[in-house]
Order: C-alpha cells, then structure tokens, then sequence
C-alpha cells in the first residue's frame, strides 16, 4: 500500500489521503505557481501509526528514504553534502486546523550542513541562526523540551548557544543530539504524528465537531529562507479582507524573517502593503497569484508565502477562515465576477452562519477581554447584554435585562418576550425556555448547572463570582458562553444581501420550509424570513400571551358537564380569533394546526395568589382547587395524559377545535382569503385511537358545513413521535394524509433521555469517548432516524401519496435537514428565527443530492 507522495501525483480529489496542504500544495504544483518541492506522508500512514502501537514501520521508513531521493532530484541538492538539502516538516490534516498541531524548520542541519551552508551564503548570522531554530524546534516538538530553556542561554555567539542547546537536549533527555538525517526525520514524523492527539488538537476537534479518526498527513518540502538577507521574508495573506469580505489584499509581512515568527509572533509583523515599495515585482505577482488561485479554487484564499533573495514561493494556500458578513459578501460578489455560479455560491456559506448574521454578536476585540463565568447550553442563537433578573414579574420594558430561571414555566412568557436574553439553570435544548426563547428570536442559555441562586438574598454565585440582581452580565447564544459585565454588539439584521442570497437558496431547494408558529406575531416574522407555510401550529402555545393562561387553566380545572362545557365556549372563541388572524397572514399557504397537546404540569398553577385567582375564576374555594391539582399531577408528565389522550378523554375537546378551525377558515375563505388548514392529531400510539379521534372531528366538522351552507377543503393527519407509531406507521397512515414526525420526543423516547435532564451528565459522555454531538440538536442516526425510515418503509405502500413533514427541533439543523431531503420529506418546519438558515441548508442538501 502506498504511504508516501510527490507533489506531482496529489491533487484537491486526494485531500483525505494527502490533507488539506498537501492536497493544495499539490495542485498549485499544476497550475505552474512557484512552490518548494515536497513529499506527503498520508494520513493513511498516521492512522497506521496509531494501530501499530505509535511506532513507524520499517516499510514506513523506507518509503520516506526512496521519496527524500526523489526529492534531492527535483532540488539538485543532497542531503548532507556540498550542496545540502534542508526540510521542514509540517503537519496538514484534511480538515484546517490551524496553529493545533506542530511544524519543524531548517531539519537537515549538523555541523558539517552548517560549514557547507556558510560556504555557500558567507553568511555566518543567517546560517548559525537557522541552525540554532532548527536545534529549539526539534527540541521542543520531538521531546517537548520547554522553548523558554532556549530564551536562557548563557552565551552571546549562535555557534556557542548551538551547542548549549544540545546540551540542554541531552541533560533532558539523556541521549546525544540526533546528527543524522535519517534520525531527524523519523523522529520528525513520528512527532507531527503525536501532534495529532496533542490537548490543543483534541479540544480543537471536539469544539468545531472534527472525526477524531481522520489522521494527519506530514509534509516534507524543500526549505526556502525568508531570513537570508534584506531581499528577503515571510508573510500570510488573505486574497480578501477576511472580516468584511472586501475585495482587496490583507495580510502581514516579516522583512529577514521566518514564518515561524509570524505564526508565533516572535515578531511584529508589518502590514502587506509595505511590499509595495520595497519589493513591487514582487507585490505584483502576489497579486497576480492570488487572482490565479482564487479562480482555480473557486474561494477566498489563506496563504503562506516566503520570499528568497528577491524570488517569491508559495508555501501553503487553503480556503480562508471569515467572518458570516465576509463569507456572504465573497460569495455573492464571486457570482458577480463570474468566478462562481449561483449554486457554487450556495454551497460556500454554512447555514450556521446565517443566524449570526440575524442575530448579531459580540465584538470580537472586546470578547477575548472579557471575565469568562461559566457555559450552558447554546439553546438559542443570538447575543445578549443585560441586568440579571430572578423574578419575571421585575423585568421591566425600558430595562435591558437578562431573566435567570431555575427553569422556566408560561408564567415567565411576559419576563421572557421582555428580557434580552434568558438563562436557566436546568434544561435542555428543547425545554420551555429554549422553544419559546428560539420563537421570539431571543438568545437563550439553558442547562447552566453551575450557577447558584439564592432567592432570599437575591444573589447567583458562579465558582468564586457572587453577582447581586442587577448586575450586568452578557450571553452568547451561539456559543452558550457567559461573561462578567457588558461587551459590546455588533449589530447585524435581515439585509437586502442576505434576502437576495436566500432568495437564490428558496429557488434551489425542493423541500417546503414552514415555520413552527403559534401567534399572528410568528407567523408574520416567518413568512418575512421566507417560510411557505406553517408546520407546527401548537394550540396550547397560544395560551401562553396576556391573560389567555387562565381559558386553559380553566379547562383543565373544571368538571365534567357544566363546567367543562362553559370553559370550552371561552377556549373555542379564543381559538377561533387566533386562527382567524393566522389564516390571513397566510392567505395561500398550508397551515398545519396541532390540536391540544398541554402539558398540564406546566399549566397548572403554582403559586398561592394564582391558586387563588382560579378559585374566583371558578367559583370554588380555594382548598377544593388544590384537591383538582393534586389528582391531575402526573407522576411522569412526558408520558402522561397528554396530546391524543386528552381527547379519547375529552373528545369534546378536539371537536370543538376542529369547529373552532374551519369555521374560522370559511369566514376567511368567504372574503377571499385562501385557505389550507392541516389538522394534526398529536401522540398517537395505536391506529385505533387516530381512527376514533379522526371520526369524532369529522362529524363536527360535517355538522358545521351542513349549519353554515358551505365548505372548506381540508386534510387531517398525525404526528409521529411515538416509537410504537413509528412501526405500526402502515396500519396508522390508513387514517391519515400526512405524518409529521415530532422528532423531539422520538430522541427522548427512543434513547430514554430526557431533553432537560441530559445536559447533566451528556458532557461526562462526550469527555470519556462513550457519545458525540448533541442528539436534541442534530438527529440521532443510530436510532431516530433508522425509526424514521422504518415508518416510512410501512407507511408509503399503504399510502404512497401521504405528506411527510418534521417539526421537531431538527427540523432547522442543517445536518438534520441533509437526512430529511435523503428520504424525499415533503418539508420541514422550524422556529421564525431559524428559517433563512433553513432555507439554505435544504438548498445545499439537494444540491449535494443531485451530485451524488
């Protein structure tokens, strides 16, 4: 099996093999660009290398020797002769991972290199200099000997502190300094090998979610001396401005110097621009070569480059790292130079950046000042500065305020669409909080567990901080970070950039995107983000806002017969007002209507003076209240008498929201407003109960067209977020003409993992290698969705016209959203906030189809 590469055999296609540098190192070697000569050692080797017990094999070792030959060749120059050969060596995963891992300069040197080198240049400096680094970097990167030992020499002449920093190899390490070629280089590899596990690239992995299994590959290339004389540098540039995106060079350059030193920053560097009079040819074909490059990789480009006695080399160029405004900016202005086409540019931008760019974030400078507190969960998209509150009823609307909660309950809606942002201690990805945060567009934090609050004192202590209620504190809902006091916002919103490029994303995808939305509020935010419809309409969300709590309250407290019936008139013109107000927002578009799924724990209420009020509300003493709380308490609410079963209890219930419904459709329908509702009955388990239900709601609803003399079409199905449903799915699709899958409980009900309890012991799994990710944000593929697919495989004979939709929280994950476009769903629905990047990555998801 081959293990080592030239240049010339490499190329883009082979980056998995070769890594991200030598694949590009490769075909800049096609497109004639000056580049020093090299080798590749293959990630494959470096994965050998770690089953092999971390030792090179000698087959390995010879292929090295056979490729170094090669390399001398191509040079004109031998190792260790007249006209010596140096090397570095340097690391190049497939993914770019910059700064994690480690690189080696000027290897190749001994005494007998150092003379012959000195002949040639006459320049002692230069070559004991380059001498010595080479001797540090060995040191350090082959031993791990500290590069402070190397800033403490005694003696002031390079020849002397060579020396000195041999010994200090040898009292370290108790061996000689490695003189041979051979020596250097395999102790070379093996050390950019172990670079691959250091701490620095396992945290880099885990926090931009890198296969922990890809290996790196070395590159062995010809060194060319940016420190040879005052014709001579280093630099690294962007062939655009990697923060705003402006088409114009950026970059920093070291006169006399190294790369290392940029990298490191040993030295200040000075901008590029001063290469436009001190070496203007040269400036001119950096110029040149960025234009070529970015033409040939179809991007923005980062790029090494080192500059010899007036002769200018590429060392390295990879796809440049930018900021969302950036990646937008580039993308779209490359479409404009025709360098790339509308579907190219599509692909250019990850989703995950959109919300930044909806949402805003922190000053960059400011940030990496600010005092670090603690980390939850990122459960909502967005920053926020702001007072700490405890209580919901003190956050006021001229305030900027941050609410903290334990966890949070409808009663904090009013604090919650009041505050910045809202920070709980407990919960997960897809707890109250975290829905109704991602809902209102507001940053959320969920599952802090570090923070203590002290209600009495009205004080939160997180580690050594103790911060009295109203103190200042800021919150990344992208990163789930908090910090001490206020940092400053970058403010970004919906630009006429942004809608045209997601215009471009809406022509290409083929799935629906439809939004998860329960006021006329949502749905008009939705529909100006670019949704076509709703896909999940939750009825009992719409009690959240004002007084409405107390309507829904009053069903779940009241009595059979009278009681009932009276609250259900309250519920049903509530209902009716609602949905007529959405119906016209959405005047042609699917509105999909979920019917009563509450969970009644978090409805019911909690404190002395609401307990009171329900009592006045219905006319009972308030003791006789607290009995009708204690017997509806379920002991597992999640499984409870919920959704469906509320209405084989109640089907009263369900009928009058499937009046309330298309009474409310047919008023709009009679003044021209088209409409298409969905009704979905949720946590079915059995074909029966859909079957019952089904035929309860239909009779109303007949009963309803016959009173009023006309009509409205409709369709009625149901929710799939029950595993039983899932492989019962063909004798439930019989009853239905849509499954929309509720993908949040099917994680929790699948992987027996609650949503809110898990974030306290998933990072113990994550850091100990038993789990990756974060299954209430991207889908499980191990379980949910083979669950999916199994309903799917039933369903579709039985029905194979039936509408397939998803309006769990995956449904705006882009991971998520590649699986549902794999298996043909019809849409996807999500929260308002989360519909441009949704739009995008169903874009990206069929156009990574049609490749395939």
């Amino acid at each position: 099996m081959k293990q080592v590469y030239e240049f010339k055999e490499g190329g883009k296609e082979m980056i998995p093999i070769l890594g991200g540098k030598g694949g590009n190192l490769s075909e800049m070697v096609k497109i004639g660009l000056p580049i020093p000569y090299g080798i590749i050692v293959s990630t494959t080797a470096c994965n050998q290398y770690f089953k092999d017990g971390e030792k090179l094999s000698e087959s390995l070792k010879k292929e090295i020797l056979k490729n170094i030959q090669i390399l001398e060749n191509a040079t004109g120059k031998k190792i260790q002769s007249e006209n010596p050969l140096l090397v570095s060596v340097r690391s190049g995963a497939p993914v770019s991972m910059p700064g994690m891992m480690d690189t080696i300069l000027n290897l190749g040197f001994n005494d007998y290199v150092a003379q012959k080198m000195l002949d040639i240049t006459g320049d002692e400096e230069f070559v004991y200099s380059s001498y010595l680094r080479f001797v540090q970097m060995f040191s350090e990167i082959t031993e791990g000997i500290d590069r402070k030992r190397f800033t403490e020499l005694k003696s002031d002449n390079y020849k002397d502190q060579i020396n000195e920093g041999k010994q200090i190899y040898k009292n370290e390490c108790g061996k000689e300094f490695p003189e041979n070629f051979k020596e250097q280089i395999f102790y070379a590899v093996k050390a950019i090998f172990d670079s691959w596990n250091n701490d620095r690239a396992i945290l880099y992995r885990k926090l931009n979610n890198i296969d922990n299994n890809m290996g790196t590959a070395v590159i062995i290339q010809e060194m060319v001396f940016g420190n040879l004389n005052e014709k001579s540098g280093t630099g690294v540039l962007f062939t655009r401005n990697p923060s705003t995106g402006e088409d114009k060079i950026f970059g920093e350059v070291l006169l006399n110097a190294q790369g290392e030193d940029i990298v490191a920053g040993i030295r200040t560097p000075d901008d590029i621009n001063l290469l436009k009079t001190t070496m203007p040819v040269i400036y001119d074909e950096l110029v040149k070569t960025t234009k070529k490059l970015e033409k040939h990789n179809k991007d923005m480009q980062d790029i090494e480059f080192t500059i010899e006695n007036s002769k200018l080399f590429i060392l390295q160029t990879r796809n440049g790292k930018r900021t969302p405004e950036a990646s937008l900016k580039i993308a779209m202005d490359m479409v404009e130079e025709n360098i790339l086409t509308k579907e190219e540019a599509i692909l250019k931008v990850e989703p995950s950046s959109i919300n930044k760019l909806l949402t805003g974030d922190f000053d960059e400078k400011s940030l990496k000042e600010a005092v670090f507190l603690t980390k939850g969960l990122a459960a909502s998209s967005g920053v926020a500065v702001g007072r700490i509150m405890f209580d919901s009823k003190r956050v006021k609307i001229r305030e900027k305020t941050i609410l903290i909660r334990e966890e949070t309950s409808p009663e904090d809606l009013q604090g919650m669409a009041l505050a910045q942002g809202i920070v709980t201690l407990k919960g997960g990805a897809t707890s109250h909080g975290a829905v109704v945060a991602r809902g209102m567009g507001k940053c959320c934090v969920t599952g802090c567990s570090e923070i203590k609050i002290d209600e009495i004192k009205r004080t939160m202590t997180v580690g050594e901080h103790v911060l009295k209620e109203g103190d200042f504190i800021s919150v990344s809902g992208h990163t789930g970070e908090i910090f001490l006091g206020k940092i400053p916002l970058k403010e970004n919103s919906f630009s006429d950039e942004l809608k045209e490029f997601i215009l471009w994303a809406a022509d290409m995808k083929r799935m629906e995107v439809r939004m998860n939305a329960d006021t006329p509020e949502d749905a008009m935010q939705g529909k100006l983000f670019g949704a076509t419809g709703i896909g999940l309409c939750r009825t009992e969300h719409m009690f959240f806002k004002h007084d409405k709590i107390w309507a829904i309250r009053d069903f779940i407290l009241s009595d059979r017969g009278e009681e009932k019936k009276k609250s259900l008139e309250k519920l049903f013109e509530l209902q009716k007002k609602d949905f007529l107000e959405i119906f016209e927002i959405l005047d042609g578009s699917e509105v999909n209507i979920r019917l009563l799924d509450p969970p009644v724990h978090e409805f019911l209420p909690k404190t002395k003076e609401d307990r009171e009020k329900m009592a006045e509300i219905l006319e009972k003493p308030v003791e006789e209240i607290e009995i009708r709380i204690r017997k509806l308490k379920d002991e597992n609410p999640m499984l409870g008498h919920r959704g469906c079963r509320l209405g084989v209890s109640y089907p009263e219930l369900y009928r009058m929201q499937g009046k309330a419904i298309m009474e409310a459709a047919y008023e709009c329908s009679k003044k021209g407003i088209k409409v298409l509702p969905e009704i979905m009955i949720p946590f079915i388990m059995e074909a029966k109960e859909l079957a019952y239900l089904k035929k309860e709601i239909e009779e109303e609803i007949k009963n309803l067209f016959e009173e009023i003399g006309g009509k409205v079409e409709y369709k009625l199905g149901t929710m799939i977020e029950i595993p039983r449903a899932c492989l019962l799915a063909d004798e439930i699709a019989e009853h239905a003409d849509f499954f929309s899958f509720g993908t949040n409980d099917l994680t929790q009900m699948s992987m027996g993992l609650s949503r809110d309890d898990s974030v306290k012991f998933l990072d113990d799994y994550r850091e100990k290698g038993i789990w990756e990710g974060e299954p209430f944000y991207s889908i499980d593929t191990k379980s949910v969705t083979k669950l999916v697919e199994i309903a799917l495989k039933n369903a579709k004979p039985v029905k194979p016209d039936l509408k397939i939709g998803v309006c769990g929280e995956h449904g705006g994950d882009p991971k998520s959203i590649e699986f549902f476009e794999n298996n043909n769903f019809n849409y996807i629905s999500c929260s308002p906030f989360r519909i441009p990047t949704a739009i995008l990555a169903a874009a990206q998801a069929y156009l990574r189809k049609e490749k395939k």
